[in-house]
């Protein structure tokens, strides 16, 4: 089905990607990040005991999304270096511009079990600025083509180093860095100029 879309769109060859990726069902500016990800949950980062209590319960991306202005960006794992030094303290500390430009909340999202991923936002003091989700399995990110097998770096599958401005589910803007070590198109000071 998707090689027909494509062919369909052969007259329009800045279709052609958009409609490889819905067909796919990957990110893409002016997809839907539900729909891209269908049946996916996240976990919000708790500690085991916050687990316990609530059953294991997951958010689905409807409730993170809809209805709502959302800044998400993607990271390949807590406490490695660019993430811990760079990448979460840019939207830490623009989190006043970003609400000032009517982000209802802002999103860290990586390849990480809740339960590490709470110590980590502790350890960087950025809970109260930032809602961390874990994506256990990888679901999210496989299902939005944004999974890197980081394997020579002892980290297997994780995610590519990200950031995207979501209105109402609607992709709007997606920045992807070209390799996991950088840090030039995802951190909040580009985002807050495309938002």
């Amino acid at each position: 089905m998707a090689s027909a879309l494509v062919r369909r769109a052969r007259g329009s060859a800045a279709a052609a990607p958009a409609l490889w990726a819905a067909a796919r069902g990957v990110a893409s500016v002016g997809s839907d990040i539900v729909s891209s990800a269908p049946c996916v949950s996240l976990q919000k980062a708790r500690s085991w005991d916050e687990g316990v209590a609530t059953k294991f319960s997951t958010t689905p991306l409807k409730d993170i999304f809809h209805g709502k202005k959302v800044v998400i960006f993607g990271l390949p794992g807590a406490y490695t270096g660019v993430c811990s030094q760079a990448h979460v303290p840019s939207y830490k500390n623009n989190i006043d511009k970003l609400k000032e430009k009517g982000i209802d909340s802002v999103i860290c999202v990586s390849i990480n079990d809740p339960y590490v991923l709470n110590g980590w936002a502790e350890k960087l003091q950025a809970k109260d600025a930032i809602e961390f989700y874990g994506d256990f399995d990888g679901s999210f990110h496989k299902n939005l083509d944004l999974e890197i097998d980081l394997s020579a770096a002892l980290l297997g599958h994780r995610s590519h180093r990200w950031s995207a401005f979501v209105d109402n589910g609607k992709i709007k803007v997606l920045n992807v860095e070209k390799a996991p070590s950088e840090f030039k198109v995802s951190g909040a000071e580009v985002i807050l100029d495309q938002i």
